[in-house]
C-alpha cells in the first residue's frame, strides 16, 4: 500500500501521541520542516486525512453538515496501529506462552 510522507506522518504521530484522539490541526507542523509549500495547506491536510479514513487506517470525529464533514481530530483503528508500528521498524510480538 502506497502512503505519501505526509500520511505517514499523521499514522506516526497519532500512534506516538499520547492523547487518544489526536487533533487535526497539529499536522500542520509537517509542513514547517518542508522546503516546497503547496498553496493551501489545509486542503491538502483534509484531503490526505480523508484517504487514511478511506482505507480503514484512521477514524475522523467532527461535525457533519448535509453536505461535507469537518475533521477536528483523527484516531487510528487497529490496522493503521499496525501499519504505524511497520513505519516506525517496531516488530509485532507474537502470543507465544
Amino acid at each position: 500500500m502506497y502512503l505519501s510522507q505526509l500520511q505517514k506522518y499523521s499514522l506516526l504521530q497519532c500512534y506516538s501521541s499520547k492523547i487518544k484522539a489526536y487533533p487535526k490541526k497539529d499536522l500542520l507542523k509537517f509542513y514547517n520542516h518542508q522546503k516546497t509549500k503547496p498553496k493551501e495547506i489545509q486542503k491538502v491536510i483534509t484531503k490526505s486525512v480523508e484517504r487514511l479514513i478511506k482505507k480503514e487506517l484512521l477514524v475522523g470525529y467532527g461535525e457533519h453538515t448535509s453536505h461535507k464533514w469537518y475533521i477536528k481530530e483523527i484516531r487510528l483503528t487497529p490496522k493503521g496501529r499496525r501499519i504505524a508500528k511497520k513505519l516506525r521498524g517496531e516488530q509485532q510480538k507474537l502470543p507465544l506462552k
